[in-house]
């Protein structure tokens, strides 16, 4: 391990590799800040020649290594194992091309989400991958979590924005695929290989994105319901009658939504009463009062039906970044939850209200005290559950009672946030035998040393 180490500052210079005092808590653990533990050193390569160059010596050596990007996850995925190098992305980052014929953009994979969110807007595009974590995750964790975020319901996940991707294998080969064309078929599709797939299978450096006009206009409302039936019914009108302009559906219940407006201070409730449910909505288009009458027709209609009980149509950007940040309010109220759980869940819509039930009454059962907040892009089928006792010790218990209730509803326990190390054990719950069968299979061709992410998704044992 030594051996490597120096060769690696030697090829790389010293800077490049980091170890002891120089590495830093930043390195010690994801946004999870579960399980941290200190890397036997950072490996900080600038480019995909260095990259292969840390895979190369770190294979010969058997030498296990962990990717980071940003530190944004949530599943422990980027969190070192013992006597693991961290291999950080953080100096491979740029736009390398801006094709606004082709619609597309090229970034290196420690480049910044919003980076890219940027330099599209800039040229007049939109890439339209959005979750709170913008500023500071990297595109290339991104993608190799498959991340989905608030306008999945209009563009996908980011699977459907990657055209190309550059990886390098555990062995330290190259594979360059920067497809920039929107329809090829010429062949195994090589880079699905590396999305969603948490970097066990290969690292990525470079990619290839979808770009799409740019939106000149948004409408954004946030409704109050009684019951998640007529969430369920406000969303089928929505996706009828503003047909492709609808870019967000979130739904908060009212538990997440008061806790978030009474514990932070610059946010309060549009409303003068509390209700059971509430929708924030959003449509985007390039005519600013058609699109505002097309989504205020839709509510006139729902308050005529009795559907929406009240609601409120930002009237400015100043009132629209407002509704959002109650949505967005979880990343501030987390230190007040921690110790918390936090799942990541998908299934079918209709089994939303069942599992829901179930999942609180057996926590209630399990726990005298316990704290479950529920808000999610119900759109597309994805809860995010936040669930604290205030005990550190019950969240292994927590995580087995819901995520056996996830697959008692045949649903997932990672709708967009992985699987890293923390939810390993219970994947058994999403995938059956054959399934995962066939992903140790993958693992064990492309890195049969298992030193990519060891861990990470498939438990380390066959049997678990």
């Amino acid at each position: 391990m030594n051996d490597t180490i120096a060769e690696l500052r030697r090829i790389l210079g010293a800077n490049a590799v980091l170890t002891g005092s120089e590495i830093g808590a930043r390195h010690n653990a994801d946004y999870s800040a579960e399980n941290p533990q200190e890397p036997l050193a950072v490996a900080r390569p600038r480019d995909v020649e260095e990259v292969s160059t840390v895979l190369r010596l770190c294979s010969a050596a058997a030498q296990p290594i962990v990717v980071q990007g940003g530190l944004t996850g949530l599943s422990g995925g980027a969190t070192p194992l013992a006597g693991e190098i961290a291999l950080s992305l953080e100096r491979l980052t740029g736009i390398t091309a801006l094709d606004t014929t082709g619609m597309s953009i090229t970034a290196l994979a420690g480049t910044p989400l919003q980076a890219i969110q940027d330099a599209a807007d800039e040229a007049g595009c939109l890439f339209p991958l959005d979750f709170g974590a913008r500023g500071s995750c990297h595109i290339g964790g991104a993608i190799a979590t498959n991340a989905g975020g608030n306008q999945v319901i209009r563009f996908g996940m980011a699977r459907n924005l990657v055209l190309g991707l550059e990886v390098v294998l555990a062995d330290g080969s190259i594979v360059e695929s920067m497809n920039t064309m929107l329809k090829n078929n010429a062949g195994y599709d090589l880079k699905q290989l590396f999305i969603g797939t948490e970097g066990t299978l290969g690292v990525i450096t470079r990619c290839v994105l979808r770009l799409f006009p740019r939106l000149s206009s948004r409408a954004t409302a946030l409704c109050a319901l009684r019951s998640f039936a007529e969430v369920v019914s406000l969303l089928r009108e929505a996706q009828r009658k503003l047909a492709g302009s609808l870019s967000a559906f979130e739904v908060m219940w009212a538990p997440y939504f008061d806790y978030v407006t009474d514990h932070i201070d610059s946010l309060e409730s549009p409303f003068e009463q509390r209700y059971p449910i509430y929708a924030l909505i959003q449509l985007e288009g390039n005519d600013e009062r058609k699109d505002t009458e097309r989504l205020e027709s839709l509510l006139e209609a729902a308050f005529e039906s009795s559907l929406v009980e009240d609601a409120i149509v930002a009237q400015s950007e100043a009132q629209r970044t407002k509704l959002w940040a109650i949505r967005d309010g979880i990343g501030e109220i987390t230190k007040m939850l921690s110790p918390y759980a936090s799942l990541d869940v998908s299934m079918s819509i209709d089994r939303m209200p069942a599992f829901l039930a179930e999942l609180e009454r057996d926590l209630e059962i399990a726990f005298e005290n316990v704290v479950i907040l529920v808000f999610g892009h119900v759109g597309d089928g994805n809860l995010h559950v936040f669930i604290t006792t205030g005990e550190h010790a019950d969240l292994e218990t927590i995580h087995e009672l819901s995520y056996r209730i996830t697959g008692k509803y045949s649903g997932s326990i990672s709708a967009e946030h992985g699987i890293g190390v923390l939810k390993a054990g219970h994947l058994h719950h999403s995938r059956n035998a054959a399934e995962l069968m066939l992903m140790r299979r993958l693992k064990q061709t492309l890195d049969p040393q298992s030193i990519l992410n060891r861990g990470r998704v498939l438990p380390f044992a066959p049997e678990a």
